[in-house]
């Protein structure tokens, strides 16, 4: 039994992945459908192209933690199962893949960023947070979400290989940054062409969504 547990655990954060906060959110708050409009993507950058800047956030926060939450259970619990850092990376891998292709939302998900962001958080916090400020710093002074995310996806694996060497974090972070950056591909087109949107750009095709319908008096 003890055998089939990290792939349990695998599978557990393949199905917290699975969940589109963005999707979620914006049905809660009366937004339009993030796969409608804008780029398409259900995540908190497209989901800001509302203006509804609480449900982005919201959407964030909720796609990091869903990285996050997998890798801290493994490091927090795993223990006594012989659950080590290997497991940890391939369950933070495996939420990575749910955000990617959930099996709730017929295998279409995000880019991934946030999520991506939380993994490398929960295996090692000093990773993350060098990551997240090379996204924000980027984002900041070129106002791209897609740039910011292609910069951060080739310097993570970079910064733990340098300062803190090899291993499953490192596996972890190329894989994810690779991924990231072919999930990117169709926006480093549009950076290359001067087309992409930047940050907080509204495409007017975002509505919210429409009303129920009421029933007709007879």
């Amino acid at each position: 039994m003890e055998s089939f547990i990290p792939l349990i655990a695998a599978l557990a954060a393949y199905l917290i992945g699975s969940l589109s906060f963005a999707v979620l959110v914006s049905r809660a708050m009366g937004l339009g459908d993030p796969r409608s409009y804008g780029s398409g993507n259900p995540g908190a950058t497209n989901v800001l192209r509302t203006g509804n800047k609480g449900a982005a956030m919201l959407t964030l926060v909720l796609d990091a933690l869903k990285g996050f939450m997998p890798v801290w259970a493994v490091a927090a619990f795993g223990g006594p199962w012989g659950l080590g850092e290997g497991t940890a990376a391939v369950v933070g891998v495996a939420a990575f893949l749910g955000h990617l292709w959930p099996v709730f939302f017929s295998f279409k998900g995000g880019k991934g960023v946030a999520t991506a962001a939380g993994v490398l958080i929960g295996l090692n916090p000093w990773l993350g947070i060098g990551t997240l400020v090379t996204w924000l710093m980027i984002a900041y002074f070129f106002r791209y979400s897609s740039l910011a995310a292609v910069v951060s996806a080739v310097f993570a694996p970079f910064y733990q290989l340098l300062i803190w060497g090899p291993g499953p974090t490192a596996i972890a972070a190329s894989v994810m940054g690779l991924l990231l950056i072919w999930r990117h591909a169709a926006n480093i087109q549009k950076l290359l062409s001067g087309t992409e949107s930047k940050l907080g750009q509204k495409p007017s095709s975002v509505t919210a969504a429409p009303p129920p319908r009421q029933g007709t008096k007879r």
